[in-house]
């Protein structure tokens, strides 16, 4: 028995042109990227170079830099860091637990939904600010309100979410599983969950932003540690420096946390081509 055997022959032209087209729009991937930050530090610097503002409104980044090294080497900036992120996993750990809890019965029970969702509803819509006032005089001033404050932003995002990913199962999948006698655990690991995953992801990301903007409020209101408490002192003693510091500081936390979840996300669901 023969084997034949083909050549395949590469165009050097077209490989070349695919090879610069990749790199081409890898290129332009990094600089849409960056675009927005380069404009805005580019701006800072003219800013600043120009005396558009006077530095205690908008001090240069030499400063900003300049107060970071002082509060990393002092072990200050740790501290801070530290404290805000232990309130932060806390409450949020509370609010994704409860909030994927309540958000799969809601999304699989109809009457569980229409229950809860009136109620849930009308909290939703109250801002974590108004709320600050109310959980102090109920929790005092301690770490227990913070918690709170953040497990309630955190909840609903989470929640919402999840009830969306729920309901996007196709009911087809269901009937057929219920026919072959899977119980209701069984249903869900392997039916609703794999659908509603990417939105649960969703909401864990919006969850994990809102945690952060409720730990800074109520740390800038009410808190005598943390990033937000930095960032108030700074404020009341006129060091926009330290103020910038603090914000940058807490985006960089917010982002890398987001991309963690990004990347368990697309671990979990390599099926999923909507990331």
């Amino acid at each position: 028995m023969e084997i034949l055997t083909e050549k395949i022959r590469i165009n050097p032209k077209k490989a070349v042109f695919y090879f610069i087209s990749g790199f081409v729009n890898k290129g332009l991937g990094i600089f849409n990227y960056i675009a927005l930050p380069v404009i805005i530090v580019i701006f800072w610097i003219s800013a600043t170079k120009n005396e558009l503002f006077p530095p205690v409104i908008l001090p240069s980044i030499a400063m900003v830099f300049t107060s970071l090294i002082s509060q990393i080497s002092s072990g200050q900036i740790f501290q801070d860091v530290l404290i805000s992120l232990s309130r932060v996993m806390q409450g949020y750990g509370i609010g994704l637990i409860l909030g994927v809890f309540m958000g799969t019965l809601m999304g699989i029970s109809g009457s569980t939904n229409k229950f809860f969702s009136g109620t849930f509803d009308a909290i939703r819509q109250i801002p974590p600010l108004a709320w600050i006032p109310l959980v102090i005089l109920w929790f005092g001033i301690g770490e227990t309100s913070k918690v709170i404050l953040i497990a309630k932003a955190s909840f609903f995002p989470i929640l919402l979410n999840t009830i969306s990913g729920i309901k996007s199962t196709p009911k087809a999948y269901i009937e057929v599983a219920k026919l072959y006698n899977k119980n209701s655990w069984k249903i869900f690991r392997q039916i609703y969950l794999p659908y509603a995953l990417p939105n649960i992801f969703v909401g864990l990301r919006l969850g994990l932003s809102s945690a952060w903007m409720t730990v800074i409020a109520a740390e800038l209101i009410a808190s005598t540690s943390g990033i937000g408490y930095r960032i108030n002192d700074a404020r009341n003693l006129l060091q926009s420096d330290v103020v910038i510091t603090g914000i940058i500081v807490v985006g960089l936390l917010g982002v890398i946390m987001d991309r963690i979840l990004d990347r368990i996300l697309r671990e979990l669901t390599p099926w999923n081509t909507t990331k």
